[in-house]
């Protein structure tokens, strides 16, 4: 049997950590900023955890990801 591909926009935006959680960017600061209060700006750096449902959808998309 072959072996499956990796979906390559999930690769480029998701990473799996050690425990299994996925990381994502957070959401929302593409464009727009000028309208977006410096609470929102400041809350949004970095990186979060996808939920339980999210994260399933995602390691569907990367099979070889622990």
């Amino acid at each position: 049997m072959p072996k499956m591909k990796t979906k390559s926009s999930a690769k480029k935006r998701f990473k799996v950590s050690a425990t299994g959680k996925v990381i994502a960017s957070q959401a929302g600061k593409q464009h727009g900023m000028i309208k977006r209060t410096n609470k929102f700006i400041r809350n949004a750096r970095g990186t979060t955890t996808l939920s339980e449902a999210d994260a399933k959808i995602v390691k569907g998309f990367m099979p070889y990801a622990r």
